[in-house]
């Protein structure tokens, strides 16, 4: 069911992600956003998503809501729903992540925001 051997470990200019575990249609990450750090208010076409926050207080952006959680909470990111994890705080937010679908590969993110300019 492992189709990975370790896990593989991803810098981004927000951040990082390390991918935990994948398998036949699931894939799981710990994110960890930097202080002041924000992800692309992005979609995807082929997965969705769950998020739980593991570490720090994360401002979610899903669809025209904006809204906080804190350790402990967690938000389903349904297939095609725009959405963005930011961290305005001066503390890394970690946040387990879980993807589900037909395809889990990192070009599957349609951008509609980025201050990284990607």
């Amino acid at each position: 069911m492992d189709n990975s051997t370790h896990p593989q470990f991803e810098e981004r200019p927000w951040g990082s992600f390390t991918v935990l575990t994948e398998g036949d249609g699931f894939k799981s990450k710990i994110i960890q956003v930097k202080p002041e750090g924000q992800l692309s208010l992005q979609s995807h076409k082929h997965r969705a998503e769950h998020w739980v926050v593991a570490r720090g207080t994360a401002t979610i952006t899903l669809g025209e809501d904006k809204f906080d959680l804190e350790a402990g909470q967690s938000v389903d990111i349904p297939q095609g729903a725009i959405h963005r994890i930011e961290n305005f705080s001066d503390a890394p937010v970690d946040i387990i992540e879980v993807q589900y679908g037909s395809y889990l590969g990192e070009d599957d993110i349609v951008r509609y925001e980025d201050i990284y300019g990607r």
